[in-house]
């Protein structure tokens, strides 16, 4: 299955609190499009989070993110892992 990772920005200030839930919410919509979130990671400075997963296509991804009600600003490939 192919790897993506995704990006949201704007999430300034966010919590580890927040980001469980965000990440529940997730999982909780992702069999619809055939997808599995693996991790997420945060940096509330900047607000900056980055998610991974895998799934059918960059669309599956981003409809899984807008579904849980926090829509990604971008999906990438991940083609090459070491």
């Amino acid at each position: 299955m192919p790897v993506f990772m995704d990006v949201h920005r704007n999430m300034r200030g966010i919590t580890a609190d927040e980001l469980r839930e965000a990440h529940r919410q997730d999982l909780e919509v992702q069999g619809t499009e055939h997808v599995e979130f693996k991790r997420a990671w945060a940096d509330p400075e900047s607000g900056m989070v980055f998610c991974l997963a895998e799934g059918p296509d960059a669309d599956a991804v981003r409809r899984v993110h807008a579904l849980a009600g926090h829509p990604a600003d971008e999906v990438y490939p991940v083609t090459l892992e070491v």
